[in-house]
């Protein structure tokens, strides 16, 4: 069995700064990459930023050059540092893992069970 367990929400002002962390825990042969999705009131889970185990990321347009995504793969761990927040990140942010957890199995995604991140003055 495996577990995402996220923390790091939270209210902050605009143009405030927030840290989220995700560490995955359990039966896992092998991580083959960590991201962050968010999903606001009335709208549709989102992309925010992905990282493979080599370390390539990738991010959403509208986060870029504010957000960083960074990876620990010794503690299967993922962290998003969020810069420069305005009141249009304000939403749930969930934590994905692609997780093989044995050498016979296929990657599946595995989800945190989401950090609530209000930015509002």
């Amino acid at each position: 069995q495996v577990q995402l367990v996220e923390s790091g929400g939270g209210l902050v002002q605009p143009g405030g700064s927030l840290r989220l962390s995700c560490a995955a825990s359990g039966s896992i042969y092998r991580l083959n990459g960590m991201g962050w999705y968010r999903q606001a009131p009335g709208k549709q889970r989102e992309l925010v930023a992905t990282i493979t185990t080599g370390g390539s990321t990738n991010y959403a347009d509208s986060v870029k050059g504010r957000f960083t995504i960074s990876g620990d793969n010794v503690k299967n761990t993922v962290y998003l540092q969020m810069n420069s927040l305005s009141p249009e990140d304000t939403a749930v942010y969930y934590c994905n893992a692609k997780i093989r957890v044995r050498i016979s199995s296929l990657p599946s995604d595995y989800w945190g069970q989401g950090t609530q991140v209000t930015v509002s003055s």
